[in-house]
């Protein structure tokens, strides 16, 4: 038995007095790792998106089935592998659906109704993102009817007894549909992720918000309809989450006032469709502009060659905006070459991404708006059902991953994001 006395607390004192001296002498060199190695908000300067002091310029793609995959067991690995491929590729953003409205794995069941099993799926795809060094665009509603869409929300309006037309454009217009989807937004970008404890609106590994993937609204063709839904959505979106950036979605068409509607636009009912590239884009809360390049949907007697000519015709004219008129980025959000064209050959996607790539380049080079594109779309093996005419399997395409890693690689050396990243240095050493 040891005598009573100070004798024991002599060496615990001389422990703190070290640990003090340490915390003092080296506190702030451990506070600032900490600090760089969590990942930080993108944001905008100009025509340019900003990370960390540096311009950012996007090579990435779209999965649109994560949140889905994400739901079961045996299919959840998919998100994953599919991540992993596209940090391994250098490619920074994916873009994704965080929406699934009525139906099969629904994320709102109904309104103000929601799956917590599908809310962790879309934690666990957040939060794999984050892993993989991967950023992701949400988008948050369907013009189309896939995963619900506006349809569905206007078919809830009608069963309750609410809704003020059958139509799918009243989404737009009817107060009962608005306070759904506001209730929606607010649930969405105030959930806090139960993996990784940070509420959506404060997550960084979220790139950007996208008010509805491709949105119409052919009974306004002046586009007023439409309009005043962007403002008063994109008000509200940032009257929670000040710390995202917001886009539109739109498909990139000119409206019935623009004179490029008879010189860019592929054809007369690109301009009759309620939505116009320029105003819409020129929304206050609307941070980067969003296009869509499908020259093989929107012509139907024109071959490859002359669709490869319009696509980067269709590029330069909305950069061409992004510089003089909005003074803001535009990325293109989704493009790809259908296997089912008539003229088709495998080659010929090399050369259509090639070309896309090219503009971008170039655009990063001249620190102009052009900021990047998103692939439409990669999935991995065994994905049939969820495939289209557009789809990739990436690492079964030789070709499209060594197109793919080069343009990460060269927008990485051309805005010096190349030197302070390690990963991408081992990519790009090692890119044959």
């Amino acid at each position: 038995m040891s005598p009573p006395g100070n004798g024991p607390m002599v060496p615990i004192l001389g422990f703190l007095t070290c640990v003090a001296f340490l915390y003092l002498s080296f506190g702030d060199l451990w506070f600032d790792y900490n600090r760089e190695a969590e990942l930080g908000f993108v944001s905008r300067n100009g025509t340019q998106f900003v990370l960390d002091g540096k311009p950012l310029y996007v090579n990435g793609w779209n999965s649109y089935w994560f949140m889905d995959h994400a739901v079961n067991d045996h299919s959840r690995h998919r998100v994953g592998a599919m991540l992993e491929a596209g940090s391994k590729m250098g490619l920074t953003v994916c873009r994704t659906w965080a929406f699934n409205d009525g139906g099969y794995n629904a994320l709102q069941i109904s309104p103000g109704r929601f799956d917590e099993r599908v809310f962790k799926a879309l934690d666990h795809v957040i939060a794999e993102a984050k892993t993989h060094g991967v950023r992701l665009l949400l988008s948050l509603v369907n013009n189309l009817q896939n995963y619900g869409g506006k349809t569905q929300y206007v078919n809830w309006a009608w069963q309750e007894g609410v809704g003020l037309s059958s139509s799918n454009d009243s989404f737009f217009f009817d107060p009962s549909i608005r306070r759904y989807f506001k209730n929606y937004l607010t649930v969405l970008l105030t959930r806090k992720n139960s993996i990784t404890g940070i509420e959506y609106r404060n997550d960084p590994t979220i790139f950007a918000w996208e008010l509805i993937n491709e949105p119409r609204c052919l009974t306004d063709i002046s586009g007023d309809t439409l309009q005043d839904w962007i403002n008063e959505m994109t008000a509200f979106i940032k009257s929670i989450d000040k710390k995202h950036l917001l886009t539109v979605g739109l498909e990139g068409f000119y409206g019935p006032k623009s004179p490029k509607r008879l010189t860019v636009n592929p054809e007369r009912w690109a301009s009759e469709l309620g939505s116009d590239f320029v105003r819409n884009s020129e929304s206050p809360n609307i941070d980067f502009a969003s296009v869509h390049i499908y020259p093989d949907h929107w012509f139907h007697d024109q071959g490859f060659e002359e669709n490869l000519k319009f696509a980067v015709k269709w590029m330069q004219s909305h950069m061409e905006d992004g510089d003089k008129e909005l003074k803001k980025p535009v990325l293109f959000t989704e493009f790809g070459l259908s296997n089912m064209n008539k003229d088709y050959e495998p080659s010929q996607r090399d050369r259509f991404y090639r070309a896309i790539f090219d503009v971008v380049y170039k655009s990063a080079k001249r620190k102009r708006s052009g900021a990047g594109t998103l692939v439409w779309q990669f999935l991995i093996q065994g994905m049939e059902g969820f495939n289209d005419e557009f789809g990739i399997v990436p690492w079964e395409k030789d070709s499209i991953q060594r197109l793919m890693k080069e343009q990460s690689c060269r927008l990485g050396r051309v805005t010096g994001r190349l030197l302070q990243d390690k990963k991408s240095t081992e990519i790009c050493s090692n890119k044959q």
